[in-house]
Order: C-alpha cells, then sequence, then structure tokens
C-alpha cells in the first residue's frame, strides 16, 4: 500500500482557533471554559523544562517576543506515534511590539543534523528519533534560534475541522484532479475559481505539487491557514464547537497552558485581520549516497536565521566549535 502523502502545513489553525475563540470576552462561559478544558487535556511539557537552552530567562508571550514550533504528525497505522515521523513543520516567531507574526516552512526533508542520533539526516527523521523533544532540539540547532513552545497535531484533524464548520470559501487558482486522504486517486476534483470546498477539497487543493511551484505551493497553504481561522471564530465556527474541540482535544499535544495561549490573543484579533509574514527555505532536492533530500542553501539558511533573530530581537552569536564540527 503506498504511503500517504500528507504535505500540509496546516495544523497551526487549532492553535489559532484556541487562541482566537479563547480569548474573545463576548462568547458565552461555557465556551471558555470548554477550551480550557481541552487546552488543559492536549498539555504536555518538554524534557528540557519551560526555558530553551538558546534562553537566559524564561519567557512569556505577555510580555516577550516569542516562538512556536507547529508539528504536523505522519501516524498512520504503519508505524507508533513514538516512531512517527514529522510530516509538516512550520515555525512562528512573534513580536509583541508591533504584534508582527512570521512563519517559515521547514520542508520535511530537509537535510540537517539531527542531535538526537549524532547524524545528518531528514529533519522529518527528528521525531522518529527523539520525539518531540527531539524535534524541538534539531529546529533550534539547525535555525540557532529558540523554540519556547510547540503545538503537535496529527493528521485526522484537519479534514474534521473543515467539515465541521460547513467548509470554507476558497478560490481555487486552477482545476485539479487529486486523490484524498484514503490515496484513492482521482477522487477529489475542483474546478477553478471562488467556491465552498470541504475538508478532503481543502488537503487536496493544500498539498498538491502537479500544478505548480512548491514556493506557490507554500504560499497558497498559508492562505488556507488565513481561511480556516476566519472562518472558525465566525458565528458559522462556533455553532459546531463541540465537535471541533472534541477534535482538538484528541488530536492536538502543546506544552502551551490556557492562559499562554491567550496572551496570543492581540496577535490575531486585530482591526486589520489575522495576518503574518509567509518565509520559505531555499534549496535543491537532489539524490545523496543514502536516498532524495533536501538540500538547503546555506547562505540564504543563514539569512533566514538571521530574519527570525532579528524579528525575535536577539543577538547573533558567532557559532560555537562544537556546532560548527557537528555541521562539516
Amino acid at each position: 500500500m503506498m504511503r500517504r502523502k500528507r504535505y500540509v502545513i496546516l495544523w497551526s489553525f487549532l492553535f489559532l482557533f484556541l487562541v482566537g475563540v479563547g480569548a474573545a470576552t463576548g462568547y458565552a462561559a461555557y465556551l471558555t471554559d470548554q477550551v480550557k478544558e481541552t487546552a488543559s487535556e492536549s498539555h504536555q511539557g518538554l524534557e528540557r523544562g519551560e526555558k530553551s537552552d538558546k534562553r537566559t530567562t524564561e519567557v512569556t508571550p505577555a510580555k516577550d517576543h516569542t516562538s512556536v514550533l507547529f508539528i504536523g504528525i505522519d501516524d498512520s497505522d504503519q508505524r507508533s506515534n513514538a516512531a512517527s515521523r514529522s510530516d509538516a513543520l512550520v515555525l512562528a516567531t512573534f513580536n509583541e511590539d508591533d504584534k508582527s507574526i512570521k512563519m517559515l516552512n521547514i520542508p520535511r526533508d530537509s537535510l540537517t543534523y539531527i542531535p538526537e542520533v549524532g547524524y545528518e539526516d531528514k529533519i522529518a527523521h527528528a521525531h522518529a528519533f527523539g520525539g518531540i523533544d527531539g524535534t524541538v532540539e534539531t529546529v533550534e540547532r539547525m535555525l540557532d534560534v529558540p523554540v519556547d513552545y510547540y503545538v503537535q497535531v496529527n493528521f485526522n484533524s484537519f479534514v474534521e475541522i473543515v467539515d465541521s464548520i460547513g467548509g470554507i470559501t476558497y478560490d481555487v487558482p486552477f482545476d485539479i484532479k487529486e486523490q484524498n486522504s484514503e490515496d484513492q486517486a482521482g477522487a477529489i476534483e475542483l474546478s477553478e475559481g471562488k467556491q465552498l470546498i470541504n475538508g478532503e477539497e481543502a488537503l487536496a487543493l493544500a498539498r498538491t505539487r502537479k500544478y505548480d511551484s512548491d514556493l506557490a505551493r507554500g504560499e497558497r497553504q498559508m492562505e488556507i491557514i488565513q481561511q480556516i481561522f476566519r472562518e472558525t471564530v465566525s458565528t458559522k465556527g462556533l455553532s459546531n464547537m463541540d465537535e471541533i474541540l472534541a477534535s482538538i482535544s484528541a488530536n492536538m499535544k502543546t506544552n502551551l497552558t490556557f492562559n499562554e495561549m491567550i496572551q496570543f490573543k492581540d496577535y490575531f484579533l486585530q482591526k486589520e485581520n489575522f495576518t503574518f509574514d509567509k518565509m520559505q527555505l531555499e534549496g535543491e532536492g537532489g539524490f545523496t549516497g543514502h536516498g532524495w533530500y533536501y538540500q538547503l542553501a546555506q547562505e540564504p539558511l543563514a539569512a533566514t536565521s538571521d530574519e527570525l533573530k532579528d524579528h525575535l530581537e536577539l543577538p547573533n552569536p558567532v557559532a560555537s566549535e562544537d556546532e560548527e564540527e557537528n555541521s562539516m
């Protein structure tokens, strides 16, 4: 059976949803209580503790610039969750001063050093080697920035939540014919134009790579994230809140507490509507002696690291001798 190819970076909308609903004071009290309960059930700390090793002190979203790593997990029937790979990685940085957000898509096949095993491999394998902690440590080392928080979600939530809000309205850029989440070829057909799409259709549109470039696909996925968030926290989404919260509780893990989540509210409830700067890692795919990898261009990678540090208002320290040796 062909392994599912779920190249999507849409998991972050669950966290955005919890923030938006939990922070909006006009909603019924029972709804906020449900969100608190969902956040509590989803909480799982990191072995390192509350503070990143790249921080000198602990941070809080209410007063500091912070980062959140969104991890989409491939937990198909063929592998246990402990050995599953990360099928999607997005690092978001939040600047408290101007309430701006940057979101960096990290290709799952990126070749990088994985501290858990001491050699280079696809970054998607970091989760199979070391779980959430191994993934966080690998991303921190690759980008030289702290990962303050993480949000891990498995595949099931995407289709379920889009369907539970009655689908999303989206301007489909081209005609497509794609497989569905069960790998049934040609099951999803969409025509170009603005229309209401369901969860399976949104997933197919987000993951297809046959009609444009990887860069354009990344842009498309980010647009879908924004649209899902807008419609989830609308009256339309709130009418199906029980279903949405049940899916989140069953499919999400995070080291964020509910109180920390709602401290992000000002980022997502701005008058100009929720938006963010989209970033991509430059590189080139190709075969090495051990298989196909996305090999990152080093100068653009360093520039991306500097841009994230600037957004977090961090210094740019010179890499340690150990880091330089491991990268060789």
